[in-house]
């Protein structure tokens, strides 16, 4: 049975995802900082591993669908970490929307039910453009 509960190995997990994407975030800022965006992915990696578990972390990455995406994160991580940071990012954002584009549906729903986003997400143009490349919702 799934729990839903929050102990303390998932809040650990969700500081260290939530430190991973800050520490990406700098390295871009500090013009592709190779040091800081492999610090980011270590931390972002860690800290989803705790947060799902390691078992399910083994099936989202290595199932036979998400091959390309996990391939391409991979190969851009290690191109980040021997110096070239901008072709890394470039790969590792590939492999990110690859691996979890099936989430993209559940995230525009949540979108749309904040206050002031949701009213943005909600006008007519911005509802066909996600409507049109939605997809299906994924059960979270």
């Amino acid at each position: 049975m799934v729990s839903f509960e929050m102990n303390d190995v998932k809040k650990i997990g969700l500081g260290l995802t939530g430190f991973g994407v800050f520490f990406s975030f700098l390295g871009i800022i500090f013009f592709f900082d190779k040091g800081l965006i492999a610090m980011g992915n270590i931390l972002f990696f860690s800290g989803v591993t705790l947060t799902i578990g390691l078992k399910s972390s083994m099936q989202f990455f290595m199932k036979r669908a998400n091959y390309k995406g996990t391939i391409s994160f991979g190969a851009g991580f290690f191109l980040v970490v021997i110096g070239w940071p901008i072709l890394g990012m470039i790969l590792e954002a590939y492999g990110f929307v690859v691996l979890f584009s099936g989430f993209w549906p559940t995230l525009s729903v949540f979108i749309q039910k904040i206050p002031i986003l949701g009213w943005v997400f909600q006008r007519p143009y911005v509802r066909s453009f996600f409507d049109r490349y939605g997809g299906k919702r994924v059960p979270v």
